[in-house]
């Protein structure tokens, strides 16, 4: 893994591959980390070049003081490709992950050819809802939420098995601002605009018993794309990369396929 500095920030990197590959990058949701694609990652046919990283406030990354908004979260992101010299990749974003993944897709489009948007949309829940929930995070903490979250991210089937005291543990390490801060970047966020005028490949992923986007509200985001094409995955919740990797990767391997983007 590599810090790799922006000029104002430092994130974490982690690089597979070869360089001179066709490019994946994956974004993360809020609460995880980079190790939250390593199952997926592993399944993914050689010659790709594949990118992971920490958003600020998340996993070995700086984390600056809270709020963020949205726009640096992009801006983050696209510095990084920059840095990188990333051009045309396939952009895999889930939750907040999937909201850089619109607003990058947006602002830059030479440097995202199609786009992976899992579990995501392009507003989530009402800036009430985010702000009481930084409100519950200053007041107790992580490990009070840890709990609920993992009722609103995982298939009951998932949380009675044994790789739940993980998950709960990554998301309890996450840094108070980083948290808040990116809590405060999706109350803030309504992509139904701009993400209605993108053009380009897309796929767009579901989970059927997902407690945080449900699969009505992500396939309203698969309708905004012309073209764009919806799975929905049985039996997982929000984070189905981690609960079904297999046959996560069975879908992305098939759409990098579908667009001419394995070697």
């Amino acid at each position: 893994m590599d810090m790799i500095d922006l000029g104002y920030l430092r994130l974490r990197v982690l690089q597979e591959g070869p360089t001179d590959g066709p490019a994946v990058v994956f974004a993360n949701s809020l609460g995880t980390d980079l190790r939250l694609w390593d199952d997926v990652v592993a399944s993914l046919p050689p010659g790709l070049r594949l990118i992971r990283y920490d958003m600020r406030g998340h996993g070995g990354s700086d984390v600056p003081r809270d709020p963020y908004t949205m726009g640096a979260l992009i801006r983050d992101t696209e510095r990084l490709l920059d840095v990188l010299a990333v051009r045309d990749c396939v952009f895999v974003g889930l939750s907040i992950g999937g909201m850089v993944a619109q607003g990058l897709a947006a602002k830059r489009l030479d440097l995202i050819r199609a786009m992976v948007l899992s579990n995501t949309a392009p507003k989530i829940g009402t800036r009430q809802m985010w702000e009481d929930r930084i409100a519950a995070l200053r007041a107790g903490g992580l490990p009070a939420m840890s709990g609920g979250i993992m009722q609103r991210w995982f298939s009951q089937e998932f949380r009675e098995g044994p790789e739940l005291p993980f998950w709960q543990a990554m998301v309890e390490a996450t840094p108070e601002d980083g948290y808040a801060g990116c809590c405060a970047a999706i109350a803030g966020t309504d992509f139904y605009t701009t993400t209605a005028a993108l053009r380009l490949p897309a796929m767009v992923i579901a989970g059927d018993k997902d407690g945080a986007t449900p699969p009505d509200l992500v396939r309203e985001l698969a309708d905004l794309i012309p073209g764009a094409k919806f799975e929905l995955m049985r039996g997982v919740g929000h984070l189905p990369c981690a609960e079904r990797p297999a046959a996560y990767a069975t879908l992305l391997t098939g759409f990098l396929n579908d667009i001419g983007h394995i070697p």
